[in-house]
């Protein structure tokens, strides 16, 4: 399968044997130098049962919020979930290449009416998304995604193994822990995560952990939205996204209301 993808952000032209550079419209070769409509944060916890990320829904065109109802959470198949941070064009030409993956690996299995034996497991997703990133990064074409992958590994028997979370970046650096985050998360819900995790956590637990950590994100990240979604994988129910939602938030903190430098009226809170 070609790993070729035609996506957004900012590109330049770059001139190619026997082509007029004279005229603007002749062919040239396209390349993302900068992304321009991105997301932020996401995040990421193992838990028992499962795997759960959250994310929330602001696409920011520059420094303004421009789109606020970008899903970032994205099911592959029953079994993985994916979570992108970066160019959302990017995100969204990965997000069909993938599904155009899955498509034909279940029009060539064996059986179209197989329930469980021809998606892709979570860990085989995660490799392929790694070598789609280190081959456009060769290209000097980097797709400017961070990509957190969540679902369960598969076993040499075929069975649904133990609970997956990987994260590939757009030079195709990847590595699985127990928490991920990306972006501002990395700096700042990422310390918040190691410290409050346990293998043995409940889905409640985890599901408020991440609402904190995204609470903390939109305090401090001014590329932040408290409009968010949770997506979970299990066993039992597959793949399961919640629709976005708005977190509580309090700005009652005396850091958020002492004018900066005790001066009244410096433009502070």
């Amino acid at each position: 399968m070609s790993f070729s993808l035609a996506a957004g952000g900012s590109t330049t032209r770059a001139s190619i044997p026997g082509t007029n550079t004279a005229n603007p419209a002749a062919p040239g070769n396209q390349r993302t130098t900068r992304p321009i409509v991105t997301g932020t944060s996401v995040i990421g916890i193992k838990y028992a049962g499962g795997v759960m990320l959250a994310a929330d829904t602001l696409a920011s065109y520059g420094s303004m919020a421009k789109y606020k109802n970008a899903n970032r959470l994205v099911s592959i198949n029953p079994k993985t979930l994916i979570g992108g941070g970066g160019e959302y064009s990017d995100f969204q030409a990965l997000t069909t290449l993938l599904r155009k993956a899955a498509l034909e690996d279940r029009c060539t299995a064996d059986s179209l009416y197989e329930e469980d034996g021809s998606e892709e497991c979570a860990r085989e997703v995660w490799n392929y998304i790694r070598a789609v990133m280190y081959n456009r990064r060769n290209k000097m074409n980097p797709l400017w995604n961070d990509v957190v992958v969540a679902g369960f590994a598969q076993d040499k028997d075929g069975s649904t193994g133990e609970p997956f979370l990987g994260l590939v970046d757009k030079i195709g650096t990847a590595y699985g822990d127990d928490v991920l985050a990306t972006g501002f998360g990395s700096y700042l819900a990422l310390p918040i995560l190691r410290e409050k995790y346990r293998g043995d956590l409940e889905e409640g637990e985890a599901r408020a952990l991440l609402e904190d950590c995204m609470r903390v994100l939109f305090y401090r990240d001014c590329r932040a939205s408290n409009r968010i979604q949770i997506a979970k994988v299990t066993k039992e129910e597959g793949v399961l996204i919640s629709d976005p939602y708005e977190l509580d938030t309090s700005w009652d903190s005396a850091s958020f209301v002492t004018p900066k430098g005790e001066i009244e009226g410096d433009g502070g809170w």
